[in-house]
C-alpha cells in the first residue's frame, strides 16, 4: 500500500497502534489527574490506622492536615543515584515532588560517574528556580560498603544511604532520604514537618514493612535478618543526620553489620537489612512514620490494610523488580498517577516561588530579558539563548573507541516522526551513533518502548541517545547537532543527517582514510558525496558502481539537483564519477556537504533554528577557520525520501520567516567576519 514494503507496512501499522495507545494512555491520565485534584481538595474523609499496631511506641492515627512548615523553609532531600536506568527514574520522582510543592527544595544527589554527567546537564537546563541540587560522587564512599556482600539488585549503590551522615556536609542537619522509584502524591513539607514530632533520642523515621518478610513467613526455610517486629523499609527515611553523627553512626552499623554477616552471609534487601538489624538492637532511635508515606507495592505486600482510599496515599513505591507489573487491586490507579508524571511535561514545573527571595535568575533568564519583544524576529532570537532541557544517554551506553586513534561517531539528530529510521541507519552504520532526540516528555516513553522492543536497536550499546525536550515553536536543529557533538567520545565525527543511510561499509572505510590523509595533523574535512531518490522501493547499491549505474538509470540523483544544486555542487560529482583517490574542492557560498572532522571543531550556530542556512553556516565558519575540503572518491551517502518537516512548510509559506532569515543570514556573516578578520564576498 502506498508503495510500501510488507516491513514498511507493519512498522507504519505499530506506529499507528502506538499513537492509539498514547491517546488512550491520556484519556487514562486526565481520569487518574481529576482524582488526584479531587484528593488535594478533599478534607474531610476520616484517616485510616497505622498499618499493624506495634507493640512498642507509635504516633497513632494518620494526621492528616495542610503542612505548616514556614513557606521559605528550604526541604532538603538525599536520593542515591547510580546508572543509566535510575537516572531516568529520579527524574519521574522529582518531577511528582515540583508539582506538589509549595517550598524551596534542595536536592542532594549520591550519584556515580554516569548518573552525575546526566543529571548535571539535567537540571542545569531544567533550570528550576525554587530547587536547588548538589552532587556527592558515590564513588568516593564505594569502599565503605563494598565489603557487605549484598544479593539485592541495586547491588552496591543499595547500601549507600548508609554512609549518608559522612557524605552529606556537617552543616545539614537533617534531610529526606529517598529511593528512586517512589512517586508522591502530596506536598513533601507534610512529611517534612514530621521532623518536629521526633523525640530526642529518635534520629530514624520510618514505615513499617507491609509484608511478612521479616517474619520470616514466605516460604520453607525463609531466614531474614533480625527486625523489629514486622520491620522496616528505608524507601522513605527522616534522617536526623546530626543525632547519627553525635551517636558515632559509622562505627555502630559497621559493629552491627560484621556481626550479623557471620551468621547471614549476606543482605537480602541491601541497606534495609542493616538498618533493621540496628533498629533491633536500638529501637529507641526509630519513629514510626503513618503507613501512607511508603505505601509499598511489593511481590508480597499486604499494603491494602493501610489505607480505605486511594486518595488517603501519600507516597507509593514500587519496591518490586517487577515495578509497574505487580499485583493490587489498586494498581491501575497507582500506576495512572505514575505515568501522569513520567509524561508530565517538566518545563511546566518551572515555577517561582514568590516572596522568598532564594531563586536566582539563570543566564538564560537574563540573555532572555535583554531581548525586544517587539521585534519582528523575536521567537527567533529567543530560540537563539533557549537553554532546552536535556537528558543525556536516555538508554544504557557503553563504548570504548578502537586503540588505534582513528575512532569516528555518526551524529545525527531527529524528532518522532523520523524514529522509524533508526533501525535502517543501525543496519548500514556498525560504529559508535550520537543521536540527539526532539521530543516531549510523553514520546520519550514512546522511544523508550520503541527501543526497548527492536532487537536491532535492543542488541547496540554504542549508540548514545539524548532526550531534547520540546519547547518553543521552532525545531532547534543546531542546538541539537551541538548536543549530539558534546557527546562523542571519539577523535573523529560523521556529521550527518537521519534521513541519509551511509553505504555499507562506510564506517570502516571512513577509519582507513582519516588515517591516510592525516586528520590529526591538518585542518581538513572529508566530503562524502550526497545523493538521494525519490522511490520509497529500493535495492541500495552495494558500491560505487551501482550507484553509478542507478544514477544513468534515473533512480538516483545528486542530491538536491532538483531544487538547491549551489547545496552540493562543490563536490564536483562529475569528477567524482571516475576518481579514484581523494581530490580537493573549493569552498562556494551555500555550500554544505556532510563532512568527517576532528570532533574539536567549533559547534553550530544556534541562531538558524528550523529550516535555512544551519549546515551552510557551520560550513563558513570552518572555511573560515582555513579548513581544506577534501572529497573521498568511493565513499557515498544516499537520502531516503519522507514527508517534508513543518519547518520546511513554515519558510515556504511565511515572507515574514523568509524575511528573519536574511536578516540573521546578514547578522551572522558580519560576526564572522569580524572574528576571523576574513571578508567574504557573497550575497546574503
Amino acid at each position: 500500500m502506498l508503495g510500501f514494503t510488507g516491513r514498511e507496512a507493519r512498522l507504519a501499522g505499530r506506529v499507528r497502534e502506538m499513537e492509539e495507545q498514547n491517546q488512550l494512555l491520556r484519556r487514562q491520565l486526565s481520569i487518574s489527574q481529576s482524582h488526584l485534584v479531587a484528593a488535594m481538595r478533599s478534607s474531610n474523609h476520616t484517616p485510616t490506622q497505622n498499618f499493624v499496631q506495634p507493640t512498642h511506641d507509635h504516633p497513632g492515627p494518620c494526621p492528616n492536615q495542610e503542612a505548616d512548615v514556614p513557606k521559605c523553609e528550604v526541604v532538603h532531600v538525599a536520593i542515591v543515584c547510580a546508572g543509566y536506568n535510575s537516572s531516568r527514574s529520579v527524574v519521574t520522582l522529582i518531577k511528582s515532588i515540583l508539582f506538589y510543592s509549595k517550598n524551596p527544595l534542595h536536592f542532594h544527589l549520591i550519584a556515580d560517574s554516569v548518573a552525575q554527567v546526566i543529571l548535571q546537564t539535567l537540571f542545569y537546563t531544567w533550570s528550576v528556580p525554587q530547587a536547588e541540587v548538589s552532587f556527592y560522587l558515590a564513588d568516593n564512599v564505594v569502599p565503605d560498603v563494598s565489603w557487605i556482600p549484598n544479593k539485592h539488585y541495586s547491588g552496591v549503590y543499595g547500601l549507600l544511604k548508609l554512609t549518608l551522615p559522612k557524605v552529606l556536609p556537617d552543616t545539614l542537619q537533617k534531610a529526606i532520604v529517598l529511593d528512586t522509584d517512589v512517586t508522591f502524591a502530596t506536598d513533601i513539607a507534610a512529611l517534612w514537618k514530621i521532623f518536629s514530632k521526633l523525640s530526642p533520642k529518635q534520629a530514624i523515621g520510618l514505615v513499617e514493612n507491609q509484608s511478612d518478610w521479616y517474619l520470616g513467613k514466605l516460604w520453607k526455610k525463609h531466614r531474614p535478618w533480625p527486625a523489629l517486629g514486622r520491620g522496616y523499609n528505608t524507601g522513605v527515611i527522616l534522617l536526623q543526620l546530626q543525632r547519627l553523627r553525635e551517636l558515632g553512626w559509622g562505627h555502630l552499623w559497621r559493629l552491627i553489620a560484621e556481626k550479623d554477616l557471620i551468621t547471614m552471609l549476606a543482605t537480602s534487601l541491601a541497606d534495609q537489612d542493616i538498618f533493621n538489624a540496628i533498629i533491633k538492637q536500638h529501637p529507641y532511635l526509630v519513629y514510626n512514620l503513618p503507613c501512607q508515606w511508603n505505601v509499598q507495592l511489593s511481590d508480597n505486600t499486604r499494603s491494602e490494610l493501610c489505607y480505605t482510599e486511594v486518595t488517603d496515599l501519600k507516597v507509593i513505591h514500587w519496591n518490586s523488580p517487577k515495578k509497574l507489573k505487580v499485583k493490587n487491586k489498586h494498581v491501575e490507579f497507582f500506576r495512572n498517577l505514575y505515568l501522569t508524571f513520567l509524561e508530565y511535561d517538566g518545563n511546566l514545573l518551572r515555577r517561582e516561588l514568590f516572596g522568598c527571595n532564594n531563586t536566582k535568575m539563570s543566564l538564560k533568564d537574563r540573555e532572555l530579558s535583554k531581548l525586544n519583544e517587539e521585534d519582528p524576529c523575536y521567537e527567533f532570537r529567543r530560540a537563539h539563548v533557549n537553554s532546552l532541557r536535556t537528558h543525556l544517554y536516555f538508554l544504557d551506553y557503553e563504548y570504548e573507541p578502537s586503540a588505534d586513534g582513528y575512532d569516528v561517531t555518526l551524529v545525527a539528530q531527529l524528532s518522532m516522526d523520523r524514529l522509524q529510521m533508526v533501525e535502517a541507519l543501525c543496519k548500514h552504520w556498525e560504529g559508535p551513533i550520537s543521536l540527539t532526540l526532539y521530543m516531549s516528555d510523553a514520546e520519550a516513553q514512546q522511544f523508550l518502548s520503541y527501543a526497548l522492543s527492536s532487537e536491532v536497536l535492543s542488541s547496540r550499546k554504542n549508540i548514545g541517545y539524548h532526550i531534547v525536550y520540546k519547547e518553543g515553536s521552532f525545531y532547534p536543529v543546531n542546538f541539537l547537532r551541538n548536543v549530539g557533538l558534546q557527546q562523542v567520545n571519539t577523535p573523529y565525527v560523521f556529521l550527518t543527517d537521519i534521513d541519509f543511510l551511509p553505504m555499507y561499509g562506510l564506517y570502516s572505510y571512513l577509519k582507513k582514510s582519516i588515517q591516510v590523509l592525516s586528520l590529526d595533523s591538518a585542518k581538513k574535512a572529508l566530503v562524502i558525496p550526497a545523493f538521494e531518490t525519490q522511490r520509497y522501493r529500493i535495492t541500495f547499491p552495494k558500491s560505487k558502481a551501482e550507484l553509478l549505474s542507478m544514477l544513468d538509470m534515473g533512480t538516483l540523483f545528486t542530491f538536491r539537483y532538483h531544487v538547491w544544486t549551489k547545496g552540493h555542487a562543490p563536490t564536483n560529482y562529475g569528477k567524482w564519477r571516475t576518481a579514484t583517490t581523494p581530490y580537493k574542492i573549493q569552498w562556494e557560498p551555500d555550500f554544505e556537504p556532510y563532512i568527517v572532522v576532528r570532533k574539536d571543531i567549533p559547534e553550530y550556530d544556534t541562531r538558524f533554528v528550523g529550516f535555512g542556512w544551519n549546515k551552510v553556516s557551520h560550513i563558513m565558519e570552518l572555511e573560515a577557520q582555513g579548513f581544506e575540503f577534501v572529497v573521498l572518491p568511493n565513499g557515498f551517502i544516499v537520502h531516503m525520501p519522507h514527508a517534508p518537516s513543518f519547518d520546511i512548510a513554515k519558510f515556504r509559506s511565511s515572507s515574514q520567516y523568509r524575511k528573519c532569515l536574511k536578516i540573521l543570514k546578514n547578522e551572522f556573516v558580519k560576526d564572522l567576519s569580524k572574528r576571523y578578520s576574513k571578508v567574504f564576498d557573497m550575497e546574503v
